[in-house]
């Protein structure tokens, strides 16, 4: 557990502008800096990064947050993750509460295998520029070496114990631990096998990180050979199960292009970012995951597989739809793209170019339509057992998906394939369709809550207050404020900084501070409702007492009014009429 005392000593050190703009090029307005935003598509900057409040917020998408959540969000980080990468940024060492010698060690044997897997890969660079062969299939491939260069793509010689040249010690362990190297058992008679190098005669993909660490390699064969990829075996570094080839190469484009494409191999990754399609990933020799499933949903709300139409590739697919169902919901998409039997990703982009792909792309076929047409391949549905196999097959799967309105329409869908209503298929599958508003009485459910509530005084407290955090002195104790959220948080707010757990200088320390707390939603839509819509910081102290005066005045009207109907129905209790006298002289003085 990393301690808040340095996550506040963190966010004091560190400016969300230099960290914006590594990735996203700022423009200074006014007081703050804009761009457009790097987490939905459009023509004019709605992304605002406040320097003063340490915070960016995009009036488009609402995307907003600390330097720590910008980079959860842009690299997919997750919360350690991206304050080890702050901190790193920073020159600071991250302390760890409650870290145990083997957590410590494990952290450290990370971080060598990291600089080892770096070193691998410089040197697989430097030997492609000095084997004409390997340059040659690239450039037959159609690559520039500016495209190579962007993916580090590299070679690995064909030498049984080439990486001898790369390292001091090619019999350190940890060499095998990372996956370069292979021990082979030991023959009668020796101590040890003989110890080789796992990649050989092979294009080398580097696959990486969140934060572009090389934790892992995929080798292609030149010629003909098996197996024609060859990854990186599980490390302490590496699992393909959660990895994915190319998308931190492809996070700029996802966004741009409004979605991911998830293709079989590195090559044709790289291929289609050679002739303009940018956004696409791979697998790395395994079905999608739902944790590759769940790490695409961070970059964009739409996922296109893209496969052969063979046998394998509708494999490939399905196994793709059964991992996305749980993931999916209301605002996000799958759909299915195969390509014709003579044409992989490479070939058909070369071919017919990558606008011509990309409209292919956006009229994939959606994951409703592929379920069903698979669903009716499967199974006979002339037959009365043909369709109870139907429904028998896509139970397990409609019922993956979360409740809402694209579970709703996928019952709709299915049920007329085997003569159902949408009620009876629902049921079948041990589901119930949300009830219908109509003129015969069946009620309506009742109107969501709206995204940003509606303004009270309560939440304009804590905006003002999230504007100037150092107000907070002047909250003191807040009265019967169990059922009104935003008061809460007003109260967390002030006992914080009274208490100086959190730096009451930057709002976005705060953010942080209570980050996964049940004040943390708030706080965070207060702050971003403060640079949206700031008050005046002339006028800001006033409005400040005045809100709280009238917050104060209004539960002091209600504890009267409270106390005088119970008096009405029996006698006050000696401390009831005392808290009453009190009431009503608080309430002459205000």
């Amino acid at each position: 557990m990393i301690p808040q005392s340095f996550i506040q000593e963190l966010l004091n050190r560190v400016d969300i502008v230099d960290v914006v703009e590594r990735y996203v090029p700022l423009k200074k307005a006014g007081a703050n800096y804009q761009a457009c935003c790097p987490f939905h598509s459009e023509k004019t900057p709605s992304f605002t990064v406040s320097p003063a409040k340490q915070f960016y917020h995009c009036f488009g998408c609402g995307a907003h947050g600390s330097a720590i959540g910008f980079l959860m969000e842009y690299s997919g980080l997750s919360y350690p993750d991206a304050i080890e990468e702050l901190a790193r940024n920073a020159g600071m060492t991250v302390p760890r509460e409650d870290f145990t010698p083997e957590m410590a060690q494990k952290r450290k044997q990370a971080a060598s295998l990291t600089e080892l897997m770096a070193r691998a890969a410089q040197f697989y660079k430097q030997q492609l520029k000095k084997n004409p062969r390997a340059i040659d299939y690239l450039k037959g491939r159609g690559l520039t070496g500016e495209i190579a260069a962007r993916f580090g793509i590299g070679y690995a010689p064909g030498d049984w114990q080439s990486l001898r040249d790369a390292f001091d010690d090619y019999d350190a362990p940890a060499l095998a631990e990372c996956g370069l190297v292979i021990d082979a058992e030991a023959s009668e008679g020796q101590t040890k096998g003989r110890r080789y190098d796992r990649f050989r005669d092979r294009i080398m993909f580097p696959i990486l990180d969140g934060r572009n660490n090389v934790i892992g390699f995929g080798g292609r064969v030149l010629d003909r050979g098996e197996p024609k990829y060859l990854n990186s075996p599980e490390t302490p570094l590496f699992s393909k199960g959660r990895e994915l080839y190319g998308l931190s190469q492809a996070r700029t484009s996802i966004r741009d292009d409004g979605f991911v494409l998830v293709v079989e191999g590195y090559m044709d990754v790289v291929a289609l970012a050679q002739f303009g399609v940018g956004s696409a990933v791979a697998t790395l020799g395994t079905a999608t995951t739902p944790d590759h499933i769940h790490k695409l949903f961070r970059q964009t709300d739409r996922i296109v597989f893209c496969f052969d139409g063979d046998r394998a590739g509708r494999k490939a697919a399905w196994r793709g739809l059964e991992s996305a169902l749980p993931e999916l919901g209301d605002g996000r998409a799958v759909s299915f793209l195969f390509l014709p039997p003579e044409h992989d990703p490479d070939s058909f982009v070369r071919e017919q170019g990558a606008e011509r792909f990309r409209q292919l792309a956006l009229s994939a076929q959606p994951l409703s339509e592929y379920l069903l047409h698979e669903l009716q391949t499967r199974c006979d549905t002339r037959s009365a057992e043909g369709r109870a196999q139907f429904v028998s097959e896509a139970r397990p799967l409609v019922t993956q998906v979360p409740a809402g309105a694209l579970r709703t329409q996928l019952l709709h869908l299915l049920a007329p394939a085997v003569g159902l209503s949408a009620e009876e298929f629902a049921e079948a599958c041990g589901l119930r369709l949300p009830r219908r508003n109509s003129r015969f009485g069946h009620k309506a459910p009742p109107p969501a809550a709206p995204r940003v509530p509606p303004t009270t005084p309560a939440r304009k407290l804590l905006c003002m207050l999230m504007q100037r955090p150092s107000l907070g002195g002047k909250i003191g104790h807040l009265e019967n404020i169990e059922h009104d959220p935003w008061l809460q948080a007003v109260q967390a707010v002030a006992d914080c900084i009274e208490h100086g757990d959190a730096d009451s200088e930057h709002p976005a320390a705060l953010v942080e501070y209570f980050r996964d707390s049940p004040h943390g939603a708030a706080i965070e839509n207060a702050l971003a409702a403060a640079i949206d819509d700031p008050v005046d910081e002339g006028a800001l102290p006033h409005m400040f007492d005045d809100t709280l005066q009238h917050l104060r005045k209004t539960e002091i009207s209600r504890a009267i009014n409270h106390l005088t109907a119970l008096s009405r129905q029996a006698p006050l209790s000696a401390e009831q009429q005392a808290e009453l006298g009190r009431l009503l002289r608080e309430k002459a003085r205000n």
